[in-house]
Protein backbone atom coordinates (compact mmCIF):
# COMPACT_ATOMS: atom_id res chain seq x y z
CA UNK A 1 0.00 0.00 0.00
CA UNK A 2 -1.01 3.14 -0.14
CA UNK A 3 -3.62 3.28 -2.99
CA UNK A 4 -4.22 7.26 -3.59
CA UNK A 5 -7.98 8.28 -4.61
CA UNK A 6 -7.89 11.48 -6.30
CA UNK A 7 -11.75 13.35 -6.65
CA UNK A 8 -11.98 16.47 -8.65
CA UNK A 9 -14.35 18.47 -10.31
CA UNK A 10 -14.59 18.03 -13.73
CA UNK A 11 -14.65 21.67 -14.30
CA UNK A 12 -10.62 21.61 -13.51
CA UNK A 13 -10.78 18.85 -16.78
CA UNK A 14 -10.02 21.18 -19.11
CA UNK A 15 -7.34 23.40 -16.55
CA UNK A 16 -5.08 20.27 -14.92
CA UNK A 17 -3.60 17.56 -16.81
CA UNK A 18 -4.74 14.71 -14.25
CA UNK A 19 -3.19 11.86 -15.45
CA UNK A 20 0.39 14.00 -14.93
CA UNK A 21 -0.95 14.80 -11.35
CA UNK A 22 -1.05 10.91 -10.83
CA UNK A 23 2.24 10.29 -12.07
CA UNK A 24 3.38 13.10 -9.98
CA UNK A 25 2.25 11.87 -6.81
CA UNK A 26 2.54 8.13 -7.69
CA UNK A 27 6.68 9.47 -8.79
CA UNK A 28 6.55 11.29 -4.52
CA UNK A 29 5.05 8.21 -3.25
CA UNK A 30 8.18 5.79 -4.66
CA UNK A 31 10.37 8.16 -2.96
CA UNK A 32 8.94 7.82 0.46
CA UNK A 33 10.23 5.14 2.41
CA UNK A 34 7.94 3.85 4.13
CA UNK A 35 5.36 2.83 0.91
CA UNK A 36 5.92 -0.38 -0.71
CA UNK A 37 7.06 0.61 -4.61
CA UNK A 38 4.27 -2.25 -5.35
CA UNK A 39 1.80 -1.14 -3.46
CA UNK A 40 1.32 2.02 -4.64
CA UNK A 41 -1.81 2.63 -6.91
CA UNK A 42 -3.27 6.46 -7.37
CA UNK A 43 -6.40 6.52 -9.50
CA UNK A 44 -8.31 10.00 -10.16
CA UNK A 45 -12.47 10.02 -10.61
CA UNK A 46 -14.20 13.22 -12.20
CA UNK A 47 -17.20 14.31 -10.20
CA UNK A 48 -19.64 15.64 -12.38
CA UNK A 49 -22.39 16.78 -9.56
CA UNK A 50 -20.71 19.07 -7.31
CA UNK A 51 -21.49 22.18 -4.99
CA UNK A 52 -18.92 24.35 -3.64
CA UNK A 53 -18.91 27.63 -1.66
CA UNK A 54 -21.38 30.26 -2.63
CA UNK A 55 -22.31 27.89 -5.88
CA UNK A 56 -20.38 29.63 -7.97
CA UNK A 57 -19.31 26.90 -11.06
CA UNK A 58 -16.23 28.47 -11.29
CA UNK A 59 -14.76 26.91 -7.77
CA UNK A 60 -13.30 23.86 -8.01
CA UNK A 61 -11.89 20.54 -6.04
CA UNK A 62 -9.20 18.41 -5.73
CA UNK A 63 -9.40 15.81 -2.79
CA UNK A 64 -6.46 13.00 -2.23
CA UNK A 65 -7.40 10.32 0.22
CA UNK A 66 -4.89 8.26 0.67
CA UNK A 67 -5.32 4.81 2.10
CA UNK A 68 -2.26 2.77 4.18
CA UNK A 69 -2.08 -0.52 6.15
CA UNK A 70 -2.48 0.39 9.50
CA UNK A 71 0.91 -0.06 11.85
CA UNK A 72 3.32 3.18 11.51
CA UNK A 73 4.22 5.90 13.38
CA UNK A 74 2.18 8.73 13.76
CA UNK A 75 5.56 10.99 12.71
CA UNK A 76 5.87 9.10 9.54
CA UNK A 77 2.41 9.25 8.72
CA UNK A 78 2.48 13.14 9.29
CA UNK A 79 5.90 13.02 6.85
CA UNK A 80 4.32 11.18 4.21
CA UNK A 81 1.66 13.38 4.50
CA UNK A 82 3.37 16.64 4.43
CA UNK A 83 5.58 15.14 1.06
CA UNK A 84 2.49 14.09 -0.77
CA UNK A 85 0.17 17.51 0.22
CA UNK A 86 3.52 19.79 -0.90
CA UNK A 87 4.00 17.89 -4.12
CA UNK A 88 -0.16 17.94 -4.94
CA UNK A 89 0.33 21.68 -4.21
CA UNK A 90 3.58 22.38 -6.20
CA UNK A 91 2.16 20.78 -9.17
CA UNK A 92 -1.52 22.34 -8.96
CA UNK A 93 0.41 26.09 -8.06
CA UNK A 94 -0.04 27.34 -11.53
CA UNK A 95 -3.31 26.52 -12.20
CA UNK A 96 -4.78 28.02 -8.78
CA UNK A 97 -2.67 30.96 -9.12
CA UNK A 98 -5.77 31.93 -11.50
CA UNK A 99 -8.56 29.49 -10.96
CA UNK A 100 -10.62 28.91 -7.26
CA UNK A 101 -9.90 25.73 -6.31
CA UNK A 102 -9.71 23.83 -3.00
CA UNK A 103 -7.17 21.68 -2.00
CA UNK A 104 -7.72 18.72 0.60
CA UNK A 105 -5.98 15.76 1.47
CA UNK A 106 -6.40 12.86 4.10
CA UNK A 107 -4.48 9.87 5.35
CA UNK A 108 -6.27 6.52 7.14
CA UNK A 109 -4.96 3.61 8.20
CA UNK A 110 -6.55 0.07 6.91
CA UNK A 111 -7.05 -2.46 9.31
CA UNK A 112 -5.04 -5.29 7.77
CA UNK A 113 -7.53 -7.73 9.66
CA UNK A 114 -10.71 -6.82 7.40
CA UNK A 115 -8.23 -6.15 4.22
CA UNK A 116 -6.98 -9.14 2.52
CA UNK A 117 -4.72 -8.35 -0.43
CA UNK A 118 -3.08 -10.20 -3.15
CA UNK A 119 -1.31 -10.15 -6.70
CA UNK A 120 2.13 -11.11 -8.87
CA UNK A 121 2.94 -7.09 -9.47
CA UNK A 122 6.04 -8.19 -6.99
CA UNK A 123 6.96 -10.75 -9.13
CA UNK A 124 7.05 -8.05 -12.25
CA UNK A 125 9.01 -5.04 -11.14
CA UNK A 126 11.75 -4.36 -13.15
CA UNK A 127 13.76 -3.30 -10.16
CA UNK A 128 12.99 -5.34 -7.35
CA UNK A 129 15.39 -4.05 -4.84
CA UNK A 130 13.52 -1.19 -4.75
CA UNK A 131 10.97 -2.34 -3.32
CA UNK A 132 10.19 -1.73 0.23
CA UNK A 133 8.14 -4.56 2.63
CA UNK A 134 4.27 -3.41 3.04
Amino acid sequence: MPHFQIEYSENLERRVDISALCEHIRAQAAEIDTFSLAGIRVRATRVDHYAIADGNPKHGFIDISIRLRAGRAPEVKQEATRRIFDAAQSFLAPVMATHSIALSLEMRDIDPDLSPKTGSIRDHLDHPSQEVSS
